[in-house]
């Protein structure tokens, strides 16, 4: 069979303005879309063909969701629009001095660049971490992490050795954010609804899921109130909560704590922080400590009149409210693409642009069936109502009317069935016991 040899991104030069978008997240899409029947050729570049929503991969992880309910494919969700065009291909450098970008399929110029890439998982320096822990960032990570929860429990059942199973069966999970926090409580009710069912010869009170976080308390993003009531409705459940407490160290099978404490496991899930993903050959000046592309009041990246950044990876100078930059969630990002798409129109037309400001609606996290907390300005509640409130929000954010219906259906199945139906292992062996160690003497299946 020849050898596909790409040399060029194959995209004619129109003669109208050329707006390039890396990345087809919250605030990408929303500079696509507020660029509907513009005047320009819109460019998506992403490494993926698919918008993935990422609040909702810890249910993919956990087989509460399908794949297919929170992805959304970019050539689909935009086939409406005139002179929208997508590569599948990742962006490696940018040359701002020749208004040109080098990707994996060729070369492309531009007139505007939106840089949108996001983040990825800080891990903070620690190799072993980095190595062995399991992250969840996109769609392949969710399924994975789903994988490797099932395929540890069918490995349970063929040791004897007490050490091994507990190694097997228990749960670690680092970062009490949202992310942390939902994660415990989904492993909480496979736990108590599912597993027993599915695995009737191990004994699920051995399964122990720990929650570790550094900070004294969970969910610093949202009110004290909130984190106590997270944490309330963790504890009852029967997670272990370990605050004040970091990771020091991992080899796959033993964590050490800061505090000295050693936990067995072989599932360490990593949640604990992210940092941005800036594109290479933009000045080391313009990236903050934490990776974040630094951007004036309306997202344009400092020293540059036609890059922009937006999101995650970007942090915004000036913003007294934010003086950090906005929080790496998904309102930010979308109100930053709603305001860029109308700045990049009025840009084309020759007007003024207007500074971009952040609309707290506020935060929210699910710790599990009828259990949720929820910060909006002035109003604080938690319980069933913020569960409820919980999914409405999230059910009207996900992408496409189909997806949408198919996530309504599930979560009305897992309620009223105490039952979660994707616990699929997907791929062959793609998880394995850590190749270092000895290998281990599992029960014959015969005996």
């Amino acid at each position: 069979m020849p050898k596909l040899i790409t040399t060029h991104t194959r995209i004619a030069d129109l003669g109208i303005p050329r707006i390039i978008v890396i990345g087809g997240g919250f605030g990408g899409l929303e500079v696509i879309k507020g660029l509907k029947d513009q005047k320009a050729q819109v460019v998506l570049f992403d490494k993926y063909n698919h918008h993935t929503f990422q609040p909702l991969l810890y249910q993919v992880a956990t087989s509460g969701l399908e794949t297919n309910s929170i992805v959304a494919p970019f050539r689909k969700f935009f086939n409406n629009h005139s002179d929208f065009y997508f590569r599948l291909a990742e962006v490696i450098k940018v040359k701002p001095e020749e208004n040109y970008i080098e990707t994996s399929i060729g070369g492309v110029k531009y007139d505007y660049l939106v840089i949108a890439t996001g983040a990825v998982t800080n891990y903070y320096g620690l190799s072993g971490v980095h190595k062995y822990a399991s992250s969840m960032k996109n769609i392949v990570d969710a399924t994975k992490l789903r994988n490797k929860i099932i395929r540890q429990l069918e490995y349970a059942l063929l040791t004897e050795d007490e050490e091994m199973m507990n190694s097997l069966m228990d749960f670690v999970i680092v970062g009490g954010g949202p992310t942390g926090v939902e994660l415990a409580g989904a492993l909480t009710e496979l736990k108590k609804n599912v597993f027993p069912k599915d695995y009737k010869e191990l004994d699920m009170r051995e399964m122990d899921i720990h929650l570790v976080e550094a900070s004294p308390r969970l969910l610093n993003g949202m009110t004290k109130q909130a984190g106590e009531k997270a944490q309330e409705f963790l504890t009852k459940m029967g997670v272990k909560v370990h605050l004040n407490t970091a990771v020091k160290s991992y080899d796959g099978y033993e964590i050490i704590l800061s505090t000295g404490e050693r936990l067995i496991s072989r599932s360490l899930i990593w949640a604990a922080g992210v940092k941005g993903n800036p594109i290479s050959g933009l000045s080391s000046e313009v990236v903050s400590p934490g990776g974040r592309l630094l951007v004036d009041e309306y997202n344009r990246v400092k020293g540059h009149e036609n890059i922009f950044a937006i999101g995650d990876v970007a942090v915004m100078d000036g913003d007294k409210k934010f003086p950090k930059g906005h929080p790496m969630m998904a309102p930010p990002a979308q109100q930053q693409g709603k305001r860029l798409a109308k700045n990049l129109r009025n840009l084309i037309i020759k007007r003024d642009l207007k500074p971009f400001q952040y609309f707290d609606k506020g935060s929210m996290a699910t710790i599990g069936r009828n259990k949720a907390v929820v910060d909006m300005k002035g109003i604080r509640f938690q319980g069933v109502f913020a569960w409820y409130v919980w999914m409405f929000v999230h059910l009207m954010s996900i992408v496409g009317f189909k997806n949408k219906v198919f996530t309504f259906f599930s979560w009305m199945w897992n309620y009223f069935s105490f039952d979660r139906s994707n616990r699929l292992i997907i791929g062959r062996n793609e998880e394995k016991i850590v190749e270092e160690e000895p290998k281990q003497e599992f029960v014959n299946i015969n005996s």
